[in-house]
């Protein structure tokens, strides 16, 4: 299993944001976190928020080995994220 993170944020703005989470977490994060500047992720599964200056809509994938999307969570109001159980909850279906 592997967990990557896509922001269309550049590099510079990305550790920034790392660093927050590191002080408010208390630790590292154990994921990479990906720049999509020219919007292909966000193109390809058609998350782009049409009112949000190119910004996506918050979104999380359960993708399996091949390839294929077994669990998506998009939401328009960027405070509502799926919960850690309905991610795991996912993941066990696939496993």
């Amino acid at each position: 299993m592997q967990i990557l993170a896509v922001s269309i944020d550049p590099p510079e703005l990305s550790k920034k944001f790392i660093e927050k989470l590191k002080e408010k977490y208390k630790g590292d994060l154990d994921f990479p976190l990906l720049e999509d500047k020219d919007h292909r992720v966000i193109d390809r599964y058609g998350i782009l928020n049409p009112s949000g200056k190119g910004l996506p809509h918050p979104a999380t994938y359960v993708i399996d080995k091949q390839g294929i999307v077994r669990w998506k969570f998009v939401e328009v109001d960027y405070r509502k994220r799926p919960t850690n159980d309905q991610i795991l909850a996912a993941l066990r279906k696939i496993s």
